[in-house]
Protein backbone atom coordinates (compact mmCIF):
# COMPACT_ATOMS: atom_id res chain seq x y z
CA UNK A 1 0.00 0.00 0.00
CA UNK A 2 0.99 3.66 -0.42
CA UNK A 3 0.18 4.56 3.19
CA UNK A 4 2.05 7.79 4.09
CA UNK A 5 4.38 7.82 7.07
CA UNK A 6 2.61 9.28 10.09
CA UNK A 7 -0.87 8.51 8.78
CA UNK A 8 -3.49 8.36 11.54
CA UNK A 9 -6.21 5.78 11.01
CA UNK A 10 -9.64 7.22 10.25
CA UNK A 11 -13.05 5.85 11.16
CA UNK A 12 -14.25 6.35 7.57
CA UNK A 13 -11.98 3.43 6.58
CA UNK A 14 -14.63 0.96 7.73
CA UNK A 15 -17.16 2.43 5.30
CA UNK A 16 -14.56 2.72 2.54
CA UNK A 17 -13.57 -0.94 2.83
CA UNK A 18 -17.21 -2.01 2.70
CA UNK A 19 -17.82 -0.03 -0.48
CA UNK A 20 -14.63 -1.30 -2.11
CA UNK A 21 -15.91 -4.85 -1.69
CA UNK A 22 -19.21 -3.97 -3.37
CA UNK A 23 -18.32 -1.56 -6.18
CA UNK A 24 -15.75 -1.32 -8.92
CA UNK A 25 -14.80 2.20 -7.83
CA UNK A 26 -15.32 4.39 -4.79
CA UNK A 27 -15.20 8.18 -4.72
CA UNK A 28 -14.15 9.82 -1.45
CA UNK A 29 -15.69 13.29 -1.30
CA UNK A 30 -15.11 16.02 1.23
CA UNK A 31 -13.53 19.41 1.92
CA UNK A 32 -9.95 20.17 1.01
CA UNK A 33 -7.30 19.19 3.53
CA UNK A 34 -9.53 16.75 5.47
CA UNK A 35 -7.30 13.74 4.65
CA UNK A 36 -9.00 12.16 1.62
CA UNK A 37 -5.78 11.57 -0.29
CA UNK A 38 -3.94 9.98 2.62
CA UNK A 39 -6.88 7.72 3.41
CA UNK A 40 -7.10 6.77 -0.26
CA UNK A 41 -3.38 6.01 -0.30
CA UNK A 42 -3.80 3.73 2.71
CA UNK A 43 -5.86 1.43 0.45
CA UNK A 44 -4.11 1.99 -2.91
CA UNK A 45 -1.31 0.11 -4.70
CA UNK A 46 -0.74 2.81 -7.34
CA UNK A 47 -1.80 6.42 -7.83
CA UNK A 48 -2.24 9.27 -10.28
CA UNK A 49 -2.20 12.79 -8.79
CA UNK A 50 -4.11 15.07 -11.17
CA UNK A 51 -3.10 18.21 -9.27
CA UNK A 52 0.61 17.38 -9.26
CA UNK A 53 2.44 20.39 -10.81
CA UNK A 54 5.47 18.26 -11.79
CA UNK A 55 6.57 18.62 -15.43
CA UNK A 56 4.09 21.41 -16.04
CA UNK A 57 1.11 19.38 -14.73
CA UNK A 58 1.97 16.43 -16.95
CA UNK A 59 -0.51 14.03 -15.29
CA UNK A 60 -3.42 16.44 -15.71
CA UNK A 61 -2.46 17.14 -19.32
CA UNK A 62 -2.34 13.40 -20.04
CA UNK A 63 -5.79 12.95 -18.48
CA UNK A 64 -7.20 15.77 -20.62
CA UNK A 65 -5.76 14.27 -23.79
CA UNK A 66 -6.76 10.69 -23.07
CA UNK A 67 -8.24 9.88 -19.64
CA UNK A 68 -7.50 6.18 -19.94
CA UNK A 69 -3.76 6.91 -19.83
CA UNK A 70 -3.84 7.79 -16.12
CA UNK A 71 -5.99 4.77 -15.22
CA UNK A 72 -3.24 2.29 -16.02
CA UNK A 73 -1.61 0.87 -12.92
CA UNK A 74 -1.94 -1.72 -10.19
CA UNK A 75 -5.35 -1.90 -8.48
CA UNK A 76 -6.64 -0.42 -6.32
CA UNK A 77 -5.51 2.71 -8.20
CA UNK A 78 -5.97 6.12 -6.64
CA UNK A 79 -7.08 9.00 -8.89
CA UNK A 80 -6.57 12.09 -6.76
CA UNK A 81 -8.61 15.29 -7.41
CA UNK A 82 -10.39 13.71 -10.36
CA UNK A 83 -12.80 16.66 -10.67
CA UNK A 84 -10.04 18.74 -12.30
CA UNK A 85 -10.62 16.57 -15.40
CA UNK A 86 -14.34 15.63 -15.30
CA UNK A 87 -14.14 13.11 -18.23
CA UNK A 88 -12.16 10.87 -15.87
CA UNK A 89 -15.47 9.89 -14.27
CA UNK A 90 -16.76 8.28 -17.45
CA UNK A 91 -13.36 6.73 -18.13
CA UNK A 92 -13.41 5.05 -14.71
CA UNK A 93 -16.97 3.90 -15.21
CA UNK A 94 -15.99 2.38 -18.59
CA UNK A 95 -13.00 0.56 -17.07
CA UNK A 96 -15.18 -0.81 -14.28
CA UNK A 97 -17.63 -2.16 -16.86
CA UNK A 98 -14.93 -4.25 -18.51
CA UNK A 99 -15.01 -6.90 -15.79
CA UNK A 100 -16.66 -7.69 -12.48
CA UNK A 101 -13.70 -6.91 -10.23
CA UNK A 102 -14.39 -4.80 -7.15
CA UNK A 103 -12.29 -2.03 -5.68
CA UNK A 104 -10.38 -1.24 -8.87
CA UNK A 105 -10.28 2.54 -8.37
CA UNK A 106 -10.39 5.06 -5.54
CA UNK A 107 -11.26 8.59 -6.58
CA UNK A 108 -10.93 11.65 -4.35
CA UNK A 109 -12.59 15.00 -4.90
CA UNK A 110 -12.82 18.26 -2.94
CA UNK A 111 -15.45 19.88 -5.14
CA UNK A 112 -18.47 18.74 -7.12
CA UNK A 113 -17.87 19.67 -10.79
CA UNK A 114 -20.45 20.76 -13.31
CA UNK A 115 -22.08 17.87 -15.13
CA UNK A 116 -20.52 19.18 -18.33
CA UNK A 117 -18.11 16.52 -19.55
CA UNK A 118 -19.78 13.73 -17.55
CA UNK A 119 -22.08 11.49 -19.58
CA UNK A 120 -23.00 8.80 -17.05
CA UNK A 121 -23.93 8.95 -13.37
CA UNK A 122 -21.85 5.91 -12.51
CA UNK A 123 -24.78 4.23 -10.77
CA UNK A 124 -23.90 0.72 -9.56
CA UNK A 125 -20.30 1.22 -10.70
CA UNK A 126 -19.00 4.13 -8.63
CA UNK A 127 -20.18 4.66 -5.06
CA UNK A 128 -19.58 7.79 -2.98
CA UNK A 129 -18.26 8.07 0.56
CA UNK A 130 -18.50 11.44 2.32
CA UNK A 131 -15.51 12.35 4.48
CA UNK A 132 -15.14 15.19 6.96
CA UNK A 133 -12.52 16.43 9.37
CA UNK A 134 -11.29 14.36 12.30
CA UNK A 135 -13.25 13.71 15.48
CA UNK A 136 -11.71 14.20 18.91
CA UNK A 137 -11.37 10.42 19.13
CA UNK A 138 -9.36 10.36 15.90
CA UNK A 139 -7.10 13.22 16.98
CA UNK A 140 -6.47 11.47 20.29
CA UNK A 141 -8.21 14.15 22.38
CA UNK A 142 -11.04 11.81 23.40
CA UNK A 143 -10.27 8.56 25.19
CA UNK A 144 -13.26 6.88 23.56
CA UNK A 145 -13.93 4.86 26.71
CA UNK A 146 -17.65 5.37 26.09
CA UNK A 147 -18.55 3.70 22.83
CA UNK A 148 -21.69 5.00 21.13
CA UNK A 149 -22.59 1.40 20.32
CA UNK A 150 -22.14 0.29 23.93
CA UNK A 151 -24.14 3.28 25.10
CA UNK A 152 -27.13 2.04 23.11
CA UNK A 153 -26.58 -1.42 24.52
CA UNK A 154 -26.54 0.18 27.99
CA UNK A 155 -23.17 -1.32 28.84
CA UNK A 156 -21.70 1.82 30.40
CA UNK A 157 -19.97 1.82 33.78
CA UNK A 158 -19.33 4.74 36.10
CA UNK A 159 -15.86 6.15 35.39
CA UNK A 160 -13.91 9.14 36.62
CA UNK A 161 -12.13 10.96 33.82
CA UNK A 162 -9.34 13.52 33.81
CA UNK A 163 -10.21 17.16 34.28
CA UNK A 164 -11.00 19.13 31.14
CA UNK A 165 -10.67 22.91 31.19
CA UNK A 166 -12.69 25.47 29.30
CA UNK A 167 -9.55 26.63 27.51
CA UNK A 168 -8.94 23.07 26.28
CA UNK A 169 -12.43 22.85 24.80
CA UNK A 170 -12.01 26.24 23.15
CA UNK A 171 -8.68 25.10 21.72
CA UNK A 172 -10.26 21.97 20.22
CA UNK A 173 -12.98 24.06 18.58
CA UNK A 174 -10.66 26.75 17.21
CA UNK A 175 -8.07 24.23 16.00
CA UNK A 176 -10.67 21.99 14.38
CA UNK A 177 -10.22 18.47 13.09
CA UNK A 178 -7.84 19.16 10.20
CA UNK A 179 -5.24 16.35 10.13
CA UNK A 180 -2.35 18.71 9.51
CA UNK A 181 -3.34 21.05 12.34
CA UNK A 182 -3.70 18.69 15.28
CA UNK A 183 -0.48 19.82 16.98
CA UNK A 184 -0.82 23.54 16.28
CA UNK A 185 0.07 25.81 19.23
CA UNK A 186 -2.81 27.70 20.82
CA UNK A 187 -1.69 31.11 19.52
CA UNK A 188 -1.68 29.84 15.90
CA UNK A 189 -4.32 27.10 15.94
CA UNK A 190 -7.02 29.16 14.20
CA UNK A 191 -4.89 30.48 11.35
CA UNK A 192 -5.51 27.48 9.09
CA UNK A 193 -9.28 28.03 9.10
CA UNK A 194 -8.86 31.76 8.41
CA UNK A 195 -6.70 31.05 5.36
CA UNK A 196 -9.07 28.27 4.31
CA UNK A 197 -12.00 30.70 4.08
CA UNK A 198 -9.86 33.25 2.25
CA UNK A 199 -9.06 30.60 -0.37
CA UNK A 200 -12.76 29.74 -0.68
CA UNK A 201 -13.70 33.37 -1.32
CA UNK A 202 -10.73 34.34 -3.51
CA UNK A 203 -10.27 31.18 -5.60
CA UNK A 204 -12.32 28.07 -4.93
CA UNK A 205 -15.80 29.46 -5.62
CA UNK A 206 -14.65 30.71 -9.03
CA UNK A 207 -13.00 27.37 -9.86
CA UNK A 208 -16.26 25.49 -9.27
CA UNK A 209 -18.15 27.07 -12.17
CA UNK A 210 -16.17 30.03 -13.52
CA UNK A 211 -18.57 32.60 -12.04
CA UNK A 212 -17.08 35.71 -10.43
CA UNK A 213 -18.93 36.60 -7.21
CA UNK A 214 -18.99 39.69 -4.98
CA UNK A 215 -16.44 38.86 -2.27
CA UNK A 216 -18.02 41.39 0.12
CA UNK A 217 -21.34 39.58 -0.07
CA UNK A 218 -19.68 36.18 0.25
CA UNK A 219 -17.89 37.26 3.44
CA UNK A 220 -21.15 38.68 4.77
CA UNK A 221 -22.88 35.35 4.19
CA UNK A 222 -20.04 33.43 5.84
CA UNK A 223 -20.31 35.73 8.86
CA UNK A 224 -24.07 35.22 8.98
CA UNK A 225 -23.62 31.44 8.85
CA UNK A 226 -21.18 31.74 11.74
CA UNK A 227 -23.65 33.82 13.74
CA UNK A 228 -26.37 31.25 13.07
CA UNK A 229 -24.27 28.15 13.71
CA UNK A 230 -26.28 25.26 15.20
CA UNK A 231 -29.61 27.03 14.62
CA UNK A 232 -32.56 26.52 12.27
CA UNK A 233 -31.94 29.77 10.38
CA UNK A 234 -33.42 29.63 6.87
CA UNK A 235 -32.24 31.47 3.76
CA UNK A 236 -34.50 34.45 4.49
CA UNK A 237 -33.02 34.79 7.98
CA UNK A 238 -29.49 34.66 6.59
CA UNK A 239 -30.35 37.29 3.97
CA UNK A 240 -31.78 39.69 6.55
CA UNK A 241 -28.82 39.09 8.82
CA UNK A 242 -26.39 39.89 6.00
CA UNK A 243 -27.85 43.36 5.51
CA UNK A 244 -28.37 44.19 9.17
CA UNK A 245 -25.11 46.06 9.75
CA UNK A 246 -23.87 47.43 6.43
CA UNK A 247 -27.08 47.49 4.40
CA UNK A 248 -25.94 44.96 1.81
CA UNK A 249 -28.57 44.50 -0.89
CA UNK A 250 -28.73 40.88 -1.89
CA UNK A 251 -31.22 38.94 -3.95
CA UNK A 252 -32.73 35.73 -2.50
CA UNK A 253 -31.48 33.80 -5.53
CA UNK A 254 -27.97 35.05 -4.84
CA UNK A 255 -28.07 33.64 -1.31
CA UNK A 256 -29.21 30.30 -2.71
CA UNK A 257 -26.45 30.37 -5.32
CA UNK A 258 -23.75 31.10 -2.74
CA UNK A 259 -25.03 28.37 -0.42
CA UNK A 260 -25.15 25.90 -3.29
CA UNK A 261 -21.54 26.73 -4.15
CA UNK A 262 -20.51 26.26 -0.51
CA UNK A 263 -22.17 22.85 -0.60
CA UNK A 264 -20.33 21.93 -3.79
CA UNK A 265 -17.10 22.76 -1.95
CA UNK A 266 -18.26 20.61 1.00
CA UNK A 267 -18.08 23.64 3.26
CA UNK A 268 -21.44 22.97 4.94
CA UNK A 269 -22.93 19.88 6.54
CA UNK A 270 -26.48 20.54 7.69
CA UNK A 271 -28.15 18.28 10.25
CA UNK A 272 -31.62 17.14 9.07
CA UNK A 273 -34.73 17.04 11.22
CA UNK A 274 -35.83 13.75 12.75
CA UNK A 275 -39.16 12.50 11.49
CA UNK A 276 -41.03 9.96 13.57
CA UNK A 277 -42.40 7.11 11.49
CA UNK A 278 -45.65 6.80 13.43
CA UNK A 279 -48.67 9.13 13.25
CA UNK A 280 -48.57 12.14 15.52
CA UNK A 281 -50.82 15.10 16.21
CA UNK A 282 -47.79 17.29 16.78
CA UNK A 283 -46.28 19.35 13.98
CA UNK A 284 -42.58 18.70 13.62
CA UNK A 285 -40.30 21.48 12.42
CA UNK A 286 -38.54 20.14 9.33
CA UNK A 287 -35.76 22.72 8.97
CA UNK A 288 -32.22 21.41 9.04
CA UNK A 289 -29.78 22.68 11.64
CA UNK A 290 -27.01 24.62 9.93
CA UNK A 291 -23.37 23.69 10.44
CA UNK A 292 -20.01 24.44 8.92
CA UNK A 293 -18.11 21.24 8.12
CA UNK A 294 -15.76 22.01 11.00
CA UNK A 295 -16.07 24.16 14.13
CA UNK A 296 -12.86 26.03 13.25
CA UNK A 297 -14.57 27.52 10.18
CA UNK A 298 -17.35 28.90 12.37
CA UNK A 299 -14.74 30.59 14.55
CA UNK A 300 -12.96 31.97 11.47
CA UNK A 301 -16.22 33.22 9.94
CA UNK A 302 -16.88 35.18 13.15
CA UNK A 303 -13.29 36.50 13.24
CA UNK A 304 -13.18 35.20 16.81
CA UNK A 305 -10.15 34.38 18.93
CA UNK A 306 -9.82 31.93 21.83
CA UNK A 307 -9.85 34.86 24.26
CA UNK A 308 -13.01 36.30 22.72
CA UNK A 309 -14.77 32.95 23.05
CA UNK A 310 -13.57 32.59 26.64
CA UNK A 311 -15.34 35.89 27.39
CA UNK A 312 -18.49 35.04 25.41
CA UNK A 313 -19.66 31.62 26.55
CA UNK A 314 -23.08 32.04 24.94
CA UNK A 315 -21.47 32.14 21.51
CA UNK A 316 -19.04 29.39 22.41
CA UNK A 317 -21.97 27.25 23.57
CA UNK A 318 -23.28 27.11 19.99
CA UNK A 319 -19.80 26.34 18.65
CA UNK A 320 -19.32 23.62 21.27
CA UNK A 321 -22.66 22.10 20.23
CA UNK A 322 -21.44 22.05 16.64
CA UNK A 323 -18.19 20.37 17.70
CA UNK A 324 -20.09 17.64 19.55
CA UNK A 325 -22.57 17.03 16.75
CA UNK A 326 -19.70 16.84 14.26
CA UNK A 327 -18.16 14.03 16.31
CA UNK A 328 -21.47 12.35 17.05
CA UNK A 329 -22.21 12.10 13.33
CA UNK A 330 -18.86 10.41 12.67
CA UNK A 331 -19.47 7.89 15.46
CA UNK A 332 -23.04 7.28 14.27
CA UNK A 333 -22.00 6.61 10.68
CA UNK A 334 -19.27 4.26 11.88
CA UNK A 335 -22.09 2.20 13.40
CA UNK A 336 -24.32 2.48 10.28
CA UNK A 337 -26.59 4.97 12.04
CA UNK A 338 -27.66 8.53 11.15
CA UNK A 339 -27.66 11.85 12.96
CA UNK A 340 -30.67 14.16 13.17
CA UNK A 341 -32.07 16.87 15.43
CA UNK A 342 -35.60 17.04 16.88
CA UNK A 343 -37.84 20.03 17.49
CA UNK A 344 -41.60 20.54 17.43
CA UNK A 345 -43.88 23.58 17.51
CA UNK A 346 -44.32 23.32 21.30
CA UNK A 347 -40.62 23.66 22.00
CA UNK A 348 -39.90 20.02 22.77
CA UNK A 349 -36.47 19.27 21.38
CA UNK A 350 -33.30 17.25 21.39
CA UNK A 351 -30.05 18.73 20.12
CA UNK A 352 -29.19 15.45 18.46
CA UNK A 353 -30.91 12.19 17.58
CA UNK A 354 -29.02 9.05 16.57
CA UNK A 355 -31.18 6.53 14.71
CA UNK A 356 -30.18 3.01 13.71
CA UNK A 357 -31.58 1.16 10.69
CA UNK A 358 -33.92 -0.92 12.85
CA UNK A 359 -35.66 2.24 14.09
CA UNK A 360 -33.93 2.28 17.48
CA UNK A 361 -33.02 5.82 18.40
CA UNK A 362 -31.59 7.91 21.20
CA UNK A 363 -31.96 11.55 22.17
CA UNK A 364 -29.01 13.75 23.16
CA UNK A 365 -28.69 17.16 24.73
CA UNK A 366 -25.35 18.99 24.53
CA UNK A 367 -24.28 21.28 27.34
CA UNK A 368 -21.01 23.06 27.99
CA UNK A 369 -21.26 23.29 31.77
CA UNK A 370 -22.05 20.63 34.36
CA UNK A 371 -24.50 23.04 36.00
CA UNK A 372 -26.77 22.60 32.95
CA UNK A 373 -27.07 18.82 33.22
CA UNK A 374 -30.22 18.80 35.40
CA UNK A 375 -32.26 21.00 33.05
CA UNK A 376 -31.03 19.07 30.01
CA UNK A 377 -32.02 15.74 31.58
CA UNK A 378 -35.45 17.12 32.48
CA UNK A 379 -36.04 18.12 28.85
CA UNK A 380 -35.06 14.69 27.58
CA UNK A 381 -37.32 12.93 30.07
CA UNK A 382 -40.23 15.16 29.05
CA UNK A 383 -39.64 14.30 25.39
CA UNK A 384 -39.69 10.59 26.20
CA UNK A 385 -42.90 10.98 28.24
CA UNK A 386 -44.65 12.75 25.35
CA UNK A 387 -43.59 10.05 22.90
CA UNK A 388 -44.90 7.29 25.16
CA UNK A 389 -48.20 9.08 25.82
CA UNK A 390 -48.80 9.56 22.10
CA UNK A 391 -48.05 5.93 21.28
CA UNK A 392 -44.87 6.70 19.35
CA UNK A 393 -41.63 4.82 19.40
CA UNK A 394 -39.77 6.37 22.38
CA UNK A 395 -35.99 6.85 22.54
CA UNK A 396 -34.09 3.83 23.80
CA UNK A 397 -31.52 5.98 25.59
CA UNK A 398 -31.33 9.56 26.85
CA UNK A 399 -27.91 11.17 27.17
CA UNK A 400 -26.40 14.54 28.06
CA UNK A 401 -23.06 15.17 26.38
CA UNK A 402 -21.15 17.62 28.57
CA UNK A 403 -17.97 19.60 28.12
CA UNK A 404 -16.91 20.44 31.64
CA UNK A 405 -17.70 17.14 33.32
CA UNK A 406 -15.15 14.62 34.52
CA UNK A 407 -17.38 11.60 35.10
CA UNK A 408 -19.29 9.06 33.04
CA UNK A 409 -22.41 7.90 34.86
CA UNK A 410 -26.08 7.03 34.71
CA UNK A 411 -28.38 9.22 36.76
CA UNK A 412 -31.11 7.83 38.97
CA UNK A 413 -33.68 9.00 36.41
CA UNK A 414 -31.97 6.85 33.75
CA UNK A 415 -30.27 9.67 31.82
CA UNK A 416 -26.62 9.07 30.91
CA UNK A 417 -24.00 11.79 31.30
CA UNK A 418 -20.92 11.52 29.08
CA UNK A 419 -18.07 14.03 28.65
CA UNK A 420 -17.31 14.70 24.98
CA UNK A 421 -13.69 13.80 25.72
CA UNK A 422 -14.80 10.28 26.71
CA UNK A 423 -17.06 9.59 23.72
CA UNK A 424 -16.05 7.38 20.81
CA UNK A 425 -17.51 5.08 18.19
Amino acid sequence: MLTPEGYKSRLIEKQLDKHMKSFGAVCIEGPKYCGKTWTGRSRALSAAYIGNPANNFQTRNMAQISPDLVLQGESPRLIDEWQEVPPLWDAVRFEVDKDNRKGKFILTGSATPNHKGIMHSGTARISKVRMGTMSLFETGDSSGVVSLKNLFEEEIKVQIMGEVTLRQLIYYAVRGGWPGNTDAPEELCGQLAVEYLKAVVDDDMFKVDGVKRDSRKVWSLLHSLGRNESTLANNSTLRKDMGANDEIQIDPDTVSDYLNTFNRLFLLDDQPAFATKLRSSRRLLKSAKRHFIDSSLTVAALSATPEMLFNDLTTFGFIFESLCEHDLKIYAEYNDAKLFHFRDEKGNEADAVVEFSDGTWGAFEIKLGANQIDSAAAGLLELKRIMENEGENPPKILCVICGLSNMVYKREDGVYVVPITALGP
